[in-house]
């Protein structure tokens, strides 16, 4: 039997503790989420990125990802209803990972492309859309964010 890889795993720790709060927060403003507290929807959240790092692969984490940036990008294009600083958090989370990718073996890099394109158009949009900030930002823009630099 193989070794399971688990470089992947190494990159940064901000997706794992950024994106479940943010990711709850963009699933909560969906029409077809179900009538939960976003406490309750936080930890669901929380409960199914633990399980992917704990028990998931590299493959089965780009696809949580790939999900994740569809929200995000829904939200930039106004495709679907949500928070846009939820959205922003998110998007730059997700993209700081998905430019780390290039350190790693494997086709992750190639593989997040399409993803890296569309949350750098995403995450523009949402930084430059008037009244668009995160919690503690005094309402003024969201500075920019970098690498691993959170």
């Amino acid at each position: 039997m193989g070794r399971r890889r688990l470089d992947w795993l190494g990159l940064t720790p901000e997706p794992e503790r950024e994106l479940p709060a943010a990711v709850a927060a963009l699933r909560a403003s969906s029409l077809d989420a179900p009538a939960r507290r976003p406490k309750d929807l936080a930890a669901a959240e929380q409960r199914r990125v633990e399980r992917l790092i704990l028990r998931g692969s590299r493959h089965s984490w780009l696809r949580y990802l790939a999900e994740v940036t569809g929200l995000v990008t829904g939200v930039a294009t106004g495709s679907r209803a949500g928070d846009p600083a939820a959205a922003l958090l998110a998007g730059e989370v997700v993209l700081d990972h998905h430019r780390m990718l290039i350190g790693l073996p494997g086709p992750g890099y190639g593989r997040t492309a399409n993803d890296r394109a569309a949350l750098e158009s995403a995450v523009h949009t949402l930084r430059t859309r008037p009244g668009t900030h995160t919690p503690g930002s005094a309402g003024t823009q969201t500075p920019t964010r970098t690498g691993g630099s959170r």
